[in-house]
């Protein structure tokens, strides 16, 4: 009877207070010592029963989990996944407060922590641990399983200072420890823990072991298979390597054989700039030997400028920041040979005899290949043989044109100057100007300059002593000598002052007017206005001294005009007001009773005169040319 009731009680798997129940009983209902004493053998052997089945039953659960864990372990692939659900099982399977994994560093010959589950103290996770130092290193140098109930009270482990601080930071009491074993070698410790006083079984030492012993393998083909896919990876990035560069050869080849096609059939520069952006794509400028753009828009460089040159990348800068740092890229790459970046600007810059010919300057779009950059290169050599072979050509017609000029200025009468003109595109009996420029010893290059201007405008050019003359189409020379002085200054660096006379038709007014024009030039720098251009109209009474003409009409309408014409169309006297100001030394007071008029009006009268004429009227280089004209506009009427 005792017997069934225990058992019944272990069939329903009764806690251990229930089986105190049968003894209680029978001793309420005045059982007899023997009887007291059989059920309490039969309670022990039920409770022994009961254990010995919880145990296996634990057992069984550990074993399920286990094989559980080697099923979630072979199933992934990423090697930090699989440290992360080992360290997870191993905190589940033994019901500890935290867990981890610290894995061997053969470099530093330690342990470093590598994955942690439960851990709140960044201190702990940063942990190394020296072979032998701590519960880890002793258990990572004798590949043994070791485990305290008290960590700080156990005296086997060799206690650091920095260990012992991150374990109380942590706030950890009993630590179990095993080896992650390949073979014989030791790759790691995997770890469980409690913040309590806590023996650990031998069953949990085995159960931690047993997960050790999945984890190492399944660490060891995350670990291969990792190698394998970067071992996959590098041999892929090194096949699109070499597809990249046979590719890049083969378009490079490309384009060099199109650039030599382009020059033997007679291409231009353009042509050459059209095949660079075709095949590296962006945009391209063509830069002659002082940074002017043969071909190209080079207003857009500046947004390719890189931060820290002249201001944040990508926004437009000025155009002289620009230049100046393009210019330097141009000097790099001539010094190299090789093209020179900035930014998202490419440079690359030939040069003949130590002199800069050309510089080629690509805005990309995006990355260009080394490779690739040999393509403008080679885009640069190609155009500073075209620009040689420009200026052969432009040199030979530029003797042409020289000798006829020449021939023009010093024997205006010789037969044939008309026909030879028209062989090289110019109508000497079309309205011309002709041009005389000091150059201020700058000889080869004003020359040159001169010559391709003159080529490009269809005239003619020519270098005699110490001036370059021009003969260019038009009919407004104090225009035409302003913009040859100003771009001729800015191409040679130095102040280019040009004299200018016309308009002229015909052989015979080339003689005469380029002496009107020598003398407006060597005007202008007896005047201090080097640099300038200006005609004998623009250089006032000035004018009326160098001039052949003595246009007296033009230098009135130049110097009294507004003032002129606006007493014809108003019926006012502001050239008499003048008259009488300037005859009373610049007295209000007497100029208005020399006109019989109150002061007040003369100072409309005046600030009106300034309006027409502007502020400066009074100053004395332009009160002395007012003065002449006034005398002249009185003798002339």
């Amino acid at each position: 009877m005792s017997a069934r009731v225990f058992l019944e009680l272990l069939a329903r798997e009764a806690s251990a207070v229930e089986f105190e129940g049968p003894i209680l009983a029978a001793r309420a209902g005045g059982a007899d010592a023997a009887t007291l004493a059989e059920l309490e053998e039969a309670k022990l052997a039920a409770l022994k029963v009961r254990a010995l089945l919880r145990r296996r039953a634990k057992r069984e659960a550990e074993l399920s989990a286990l094989f559980d864990t080697a099923g979630d372990l072979a199933g992934l692939r990423d090697l930090d996944a699989v440290l992360e659900a080992i360290v997870h099982r191993a905190r589940q399977l033994l019901g500890t407060d935290a867990a981890y994994m610290t894995l061997h560093d053969p470099e530093r010959g330690d342990t470093w922590m590598r994955v942690t589950d439960g851990s709140v103290s960044a201190k702990f996770r940063a942990l190394r641990l020296a072979m032998g130092a701590g519960l880890g290193g002793l258990v990572a140098q004798t590949a043994t399983p070791y485990a305290t109930a008290d960590y700080f009270a156990d005296e086997r482990f060799r206690h650091k200072f920095h260990i012992d601080d991150a374990v109380t930071e942590e706030g950890l009491v009993a630590i179990l420890g095993v080896p992650l074993k390949l073979g014989a070698r030791v790759i790691g410790v995997l770890f469980a823990a409690n913040r309590s006083v806590r023996p650990f079984t031998q069953d949990e030492v085995v159960l931690l072991g047993s997960l050790a012993a999945h984890a190492a393998v399944a660490i060891d083909n995350a670990r291969l298979l990792q190698e394998t896919r970067n071992a996959l990876e590098e041999l892929s990035e090194a096949n699109r390597q070499v597809n990249a560069h046979s590719e890049a050869v083969e378009r490079a080849a490309l384009a060099h054989d199109r650039m030599t096609g382009l020059v033997l059939r007679g291409g231009g520069v353009e042509d050459v700039a059209a095949v660079v952006t075709e095949v590296l794509g962006g945009s391209l400028v063509v830069l002659d030997d002082v940074g002017r753009p043969i071909t190209g828009d080079a207003g857009g460089l500046a947004a390719g400028m890189p931060a820290g040159e002249d201001g944040p990348a990508g926004a437009r800068q000025g155009p002289e920041a620009t230049a100046a740092v393009i210019a330097e890229a141009a000097r790099s790459s001539r010094a190299l040979g090789r093209t020179v970046k900035k930014g998202n600007l490419l440079v690359a810059s030939v040069d003949v005899g130590a002199e800069p010919l050309c510089t080629l300057v690509l805005r990309a779009d995006g990355q260009v290949a080394d490779t690739d950059q040999r393509i403008l290169e080679r885009a640069a050599l190609v155009t500073a043989l075209l620009l040689l072979f420009r200026r052969t050509v432009a040199e030979a017609e530029g003797r042409v044109r020289g000798e006829l000029l020449d021939d023009l200025i010093s024997r205006p009468a010789l037969d044939g100057l008309v026909q030879r003109a028209r062989r090289v595109g110019v109508e000497l009996e079309a309205d011309h100007v002709v041009v005389v420029v000091r150059h201020g010893g700058r000889r080869e290059r004003a020359a040159f300059w001169a010559s391709s201007q003159a080529t490009l405008s269809h005239g003619l050019a020519a270098l005699r002593g110490d001036e370059v003359v021009l003969l260019l189409p038009g009919d407004r020379p104090g225009h035409l000598a302003k913009r040859v002085a100003a771009e001729l200054s800015a191409s040679l660096g130095h102040p280019a002052t040009a004299g200018a006379s016309g308009p002229v038709r015909g052989p015979a007014e080339v003689a005469a007017a380029h002496r009107e024009a020598q003398r407006c030039a060597d005007a202008l720098l007896a005047l201090g206005r080097a640099g300038e251009g200006a005609s004998t109209t623009e250089l006032g009474f000035v004018g009326l001294l160098v001039g052949d003409g003595r246009d007296i009409e033009a230098f009135l309408g130049s110097a009294l005009g507004p003032v002129i014409d606006y007493d014809a169309r108003r019926g006012t006297a502001l050239v008499r007001t003048l008259t009488a100001y300037f005859g009373t030394g610049g007295s209000l007071s007497r100029t208005a009773e020399a006109l019989h008029i109150h002061v007040n009006t003369v100072t409309q009268r005046l600030d009106r005169i300034a309006q027409l004429l502007g502020a400066d009227w009074q100053d004395p280089e332009r009160a002395l040319e007012i003065q002449l004209a006034l005398r002249l506009h009185r003798l002339s009427h």
